[in-house]
């Protein structure tokens, strides 16, 4: 990437609008600390050496504007790799917009959404991946979500593509060498330590394409339905394990009619509890929308607790209950109110799958919950050291490189010539490039990358 992409000089608020304390407006250009400096009242900033702090007073017409910090970050070693100002001033709205609009008629322009951070893509400062990820880390509201955008920013996705995509590379030369003496039928390939190579990274890519479903809930929140039949105990669960009353708590069946979403962080994962309405045959139209809404909740969900209650409940009515529950969901059986009925005992499993014994009401056994939710979140998916595939756009090219790798693997099986095995390797490696920016991206999807982000990042 070239350094200083852009000529003009770009300004923002970098801090959340509204009132605070303080708020930090940000400016990226060449002539950043000069425009700055026409207003600056005290050292002069042109002077000054770079990561160094300037108190002093911002100046319109002749009069203090207010009392600012102002903080310099000098090409080439600042965010954007580009001379950047950062000024510190109160908090409030209205002097925040003056001292901006006192920065435009100085010669900056209003920052587009996540234009810093272009910038520091095109200037060499990050790959694509590690800017996007950029975006994941303010949007993180878990520990896990902040842990993989950490990662992601700091290039782990960055590295594991860069080994696949050199060997790739290192291949399509050797087979365009042939194609280079293609009259004097060369083979410099080794084509059985090429097929080797393919199937490593064939099962590479699946493992990437693998962790984007776990990613996906990781940076998302992992959805959890609670299902179960009327007055099974689903919003006093809920409510237990917010320790909140959200929900409407009643003795008569049927009370929730629609679904109640409420978001919890246990260990570190963000989860998403949605209590639905009661799953039962119903004659109330408003009753059968909630019914029907709760099963597209339990398709959409990633976890579903099937909540059932121990006194009432037979194991054949369970039996029968179940059978809602698609079975490849993930899906955990916790059986209520066992403190109002303890001679009765609790099934080990049912239809193969454990059974937590409950009683929300007095908040026994939510422990065991929670350590079931987040084990078979993080069972068998991925370990701390594991690169995870949260964002889309890097699923849906590791899709169109696998298939690309897997035709690669298919002509050389059927002996097609060098130069059809050559375009597909080169298929392979753009999509791979795709991802990381490493070829040219298209202006059109670099604009709808950085419109998701937020003004002065």
């Amino acid at each position: 990437m070239n350094t200083h992409y852009h000529s003009d000089t770009i300004v923002a608020l970098s801090t959340p609008q509204g009132v605070g304390a303080i708020g930090v407006i940000r400016l990226s250009g060449a002539d950043a600390v000069a425009i700055v400096q026409r207003v600056f009242k005290g050292k002069d900033l042109r002077q000054q050496q770079s990561h160094t702090l300037h108190f002093g007073y911002l100046m319109q017409d002749d009069k203090v504007l207010d009392e600012v910090v102002v903080s310099l970050f000098l090409a080439p070693s600042s965010y954007t790799k580009e001379n950047v100002v950062e000024i510190s001033c109160h908090g409030s709205p209205y002097i925040q917009q003056k001292i901006i609009e006192l920065l435009i008629d100085q010669g900056a322009r209003p920052a587009k959404p996540g234009e810093f951070t272009l910038r520091a893509f095109l200037n060499g400062r990050f790959d694509l991946s590690q800017a996007e990820a950029v975006a994941d880390l303010i949007a993180s509201d878990s520990q896990a979500a902040h842990q993989i955008a950490m990662q992601q920013m700091r290039g782990g996705i960055s590295q594991k593509l860069k080994e696949l995509r050199t060997a790739l590379i290192e291949f399509a030369a050797l087979i365009e060498l042939e194609l280079d003496f293609g009259e004097e039928d060369v083979e410099f390939a080794d084509r059985s330590k090429l097929h080797t190579l393919l199937h490593q990274i064939v099962s590479e890519l699946n493992t990437l394409i693998q962790s984007f479903q776990y990613g996906n809930a990781i940076k998302n929140g992992i959805q959890v339905a609670i299902v179960g039949k009327p007055n099974a105990g689903k919003s006093t669960l809920l409510n237990a394990l917010l320790r909140e009353e959200r929900a409407i708590v009643s003795d008569i069946a049927g009370t929730t009619r629609d679904t109640i979403e409420e978001t919890l962080t246990i260990d570190g994962l963000l989860f998403r509890f949605i209590d639905t309405a009661g799953l039962r045959e119903t004659g109330d139209v408003i009753e059968k929308i909630g019914v029907e809404k709760s099963r597209e909740k339990i398709r959409q969900a990633d976890i579903v607790i099937f909540l059932y209650d121990h006194c009432e409940e037979t194991a054949e009515q369970l039996q029968s209950e179940l059978s809602i529950i698609p079975p490849d969901k993930k899906c955990i059986i916790a059986a209520n109110k066992t403190d109002i009925c303890p001679e009765r005992t609790v099934p080990a499993t049912l239809n193969g799958i454990a059974v937590v014994a409950l009683s929300a009401k007095k908040h026994d056994g939510l422990e065991t919950l929670k350590k079931e939710l987040t084990g078979m979140v993080l069972d068998g998916n991925v370990s701390a050291n594991n690169t995870i595939i949260t964002n889309q756009r890097h699923y849906e090219s590791l899709q169109q490189s696998l298939k690309a790798v897997q035709e690669v693997i298919t002509k050389l099986h059927d002996q097609i010539p060098a130069d059809l095995v050559a375009q597909d390797i080169r298929v392979a490696l753009r999509h791979l490039g795709n991802i990381t920016g490493e070829i040219d991206t298209d202006k059109d999807i670099l604009a709808t990358i950085f419109s998701k982000f937020c003004i002065g990042k």
